[in-house]
């Protein structure tokens, strides 16, 4: 018998899930809320709990692994760190490409001549003088670096020599391009290189969090986190490319969705606190993206499950609608800290500043509102920043935390860089004023949706009557974005709508008209042809309208509120490595090696090389990441033309792909 322990932190909940290997059973399961002060917290109290709900002991532990939306919110919230970018042989027009500038969004680049050319060579020189010059005016100001060169992954020498520099000089983490993807779109690769940068920090922390908890509590087993393909990479290899963890919760769901129904063909929808993830199961196998990720607006060069995330959730913020006569709602994309939630360890400031609120018939434009103050990172910060930043030593009302409205631009660049969070009212608050939810402060909650139903519309009118008429109005609402998220995963991955929008096919007449079953002159239906697997802690309270409404099948399994923790310890280790064989001259073919260009007379050596370079490189990786029993697999994509009957070699890919079980521990 092995016992494998499943973690998944998510924005609100941490899960932890007891499973046994040798008989596909769960032992045991907890859930606890997660803690953005110290993560220990709650990653110790979930796994506690399930060791004693599974009754077994620290030491019957072989295997643990982790999960975690914490990288995907991050990304959808568009926080991070504060990172530099080292931009070697582009000029200013590639800082344009690719989303680049915005996922920036202001932080430094030092951009410097260099790169190589498609062949593989040198360009330019490296400055390295200058570069240490300009890295040490910043280095202070920044958690990390990201280092993109040009054609970097056919030659790979000015990255490294930047990244050396960069570490010896400042000890920061350091994040090359060439490291996490092989394709030769350079701005795509420097803006999958920043995000990395600018997660390491967060994913390290969380990683940390766990061992710590791990070492005290007396399990000591592999520790392995899920990536964003579902597959398993070791913690210690996670912390430098935690890029690879974006989707690593929605992945895991993914797994779990499969073993917790057995199902082959069906949307797979996972509700956390923040996002939505769509994904089709097809074949009892997730679609992987050969696009490469996209998340909150970013498409990445990390390959994942093909999933939709979208910016709604449970703890989703509430805005209410203003234009117009009627008013309406709208839910999303940033995450609040339910009142509810805030309330019940600060209930009495929580309670007090509500009752406050509400003895006036006029609603004030920060009422009902609240600010958290997180750790994190503060260099870069301007003096207004950091003046409201070292006012908020607790949690308080918005308004006691600014002293004009000029000071509001600068909290919401706390908020973005998540040194600061907001509690609002979201889906959450309504639940539990509709009797959904029990888990927190139902008073808290009903009083702010209370405050918030008094707010007036572009007629004159209040939102609604009463707490109750507005929660169900955002519960509403919830089910409507709910709908659309799915409709919009199953028009792209259906090949018959490929040449349309998904988004625009959703929210089209007669798509909305199909939904409503419209009889008239025209008649018109909308089903799903595929069932739904709604998975989150929070999926029986919403979803069984959702599945109304498309007409489908709604699959809620026994333990939808785990999925995520149950697909962590149900995956494989898998590790990908590629190299290239190019052909400058007819005759000369170029393999592109980790030590540098090696030319061969013929195609077949060039390959043979490349191959036996990939092979090894897959090899020793998957072996880092924890894998044991490997199975490897090559693939060859060769680029070939014919010219006037002649067969001439452009170029060749070629793949290796090393996969096994994760090791376990001994003495299980």
């Amino acid at each position: 018998m092995a016992i494998f322990l499943g973690v998944d932190t998510g924005g609100t909940y941490t899960d932890a899930v007891i499973l046994d290997d040798g008989t596909n059973r769960i032992l045991g399961k907890a859930k606890a809320l997660t803690s953005r002060h110290d993560l220990a917290v709650g990653i110790g109290q979930a796994v506690d709990a399930a060791i004693a709900a599974a009754g077994v002991t620290a030491g019957d532990v072989a295997l643990v692994s982790l999960s975690t939306t914490l990288a995907t919110n991050a990304l959808v919230e568009g926080q991070g760190a504060r990172v530099a970018l080292v931009f070697i042989g582009f000029d200013d027009s590639d800082l344009g490409r690719g989303g680049l500038t915005e996922a920036l969004k202001g932080d430094p680049v030092v951009r410097l001549p260099g790169g190589h050319t498609h062949a593989g060579t040198e360009v330019a020189p490296l400055d390295l003088d200058l570069l240490e010059l300009m890295v040490r005016e910043i280095g202070n100001e920044v958690s990390g670096f990201a280092v993109a060169a040009q054609f970097a992954t056919r030659n790979p020498a000015h990255e490294i020599a930047a990244r050396d520099l960069i570490r010896r000089v400042t000890g920061r983490p350091v994040t090359c391009s060439h490291e996490l993807s092989a394709n030769l779109n350079g701005p795509k690769r420097a803006l999958t290189a920043v995000l990395n940068a600018r997660l390491i920090g967060m994913i390290d922390r969380l990683v940390a969090a766990c061992e710590r908890h791990l070492v005290q509590v007396g399990i000591d087993a592999p520790l392995m986190v899920v990536r964003g393909d579902g597959a398993l990479i070791s913690a210690a290899m996670v912390r430098e490319r935690p890029i690879e963890t974006i989707l690593s919760g929605p992945a895991a769901s993914i797994v779990g969705a499969r073993w917790l129904t057995g199902a082959q063909d069906a949307l797979v929808s996972d509700i956390g606190g923040t996002t939505t993830d769509v994904a089709l199961l097809r074949d009892g196998l997730p679609e992987i993206d050969p696009q490469g990720a996209r998340v909150g607006g970013f498409r990445t060069m990390v390959e994942a499950v093909a999933m939709r995330t979208t910016g709604l959730g449970g703890d989703s913020e509430v805005h209410l609608v203003t234009e117009g006569l009627t008013g309406g709602l709208r839910l999303g994309p940033r995450r609040l800290m339910p009142v509810s939630l805030l309330a019940v360890e600060h209930g009495p400031m929580v309670h007090a500043a509500l009752d406050r609120w509400l003895s006036s018939d006029a609603v004030g434009e920060m009422d009902g509102r609240f600010v958290v103050p997180m750790s994190g990172q503060r260099g870069g910060l301007g003096a207004r920043d950091l003046a409201v930043l070292d006012r908020i030593t607790q949690p308080m009302p918005m308004a006691q935390a600014l002293t004009s409205r000029l000071e509001v631009a600068a909290l919401e660049r706390l908020v973005a860089r998540g040194l600061v969070m907001l509690s609002g009212v979201t889906p959450s608050d309504a639940a539990h004023v509709l009797g959904r939810l029990d888990s927190w402060d139902r008073q808290a909650a009903e009083k702010a949706l209370r405050l918030m139903a008094r707010r007036r519309t572009g007629a004159g009118e209040r939102f609604a009557t009463g707490p109750e008429g507005l929660a169900q109005a955002v519960v509403d609402q919830l089910t409507r974005q709910t709908v659309d998220c799915l409709l919009e995963a199953a028009f792209g991955e259906d090949p018959a709508f490929d040449s349309e929008s998904p988004e625009m096919l959703a929210r089209h007449i007669l798509a909305r008209r199909g939904l409503d079953r419209h009889r008239g002159v025209v008649q018109t239906d909308l089903r799903l042809g595929v069932p739904v697997i709604g998975l989150g802690a929070s999926a029986p309270s919403y979803y069984g309208a959702v599945g109304e409404r498309l007409g489908c099948d709604m699959i809620l399994p026994e333990h939808a509120g785990v999925a995520n923790a149950i697909g962590a310890v149900a995956g494989q280790v898998s590790q990908r490595a590629t190299g290239l064989v190019s052909s400058p001259a007819e005759g000369r073919y170029v393999a592109h090696l980790a030590a540098g260009l090696e030319s061969f007379a013929s195609v077949e050596a060039a390959l043979a090389a490349v191959e036996a370079a990939v092979v090894t490189e897959a090899s020793d990786r998957a072996r880092q990441a924890g894998a044991v029993d490997l199975r490897v697999t090559v693939d060859r994509a060769v680029k070939e033309v014919e010219i006037e009957g002649r067969t001439m070699f452009i170029e060749a890919k070629v793949t290796a792909t090393a996969s096994g079980r994760p090791r376990i521990a001994r003495s299980a």
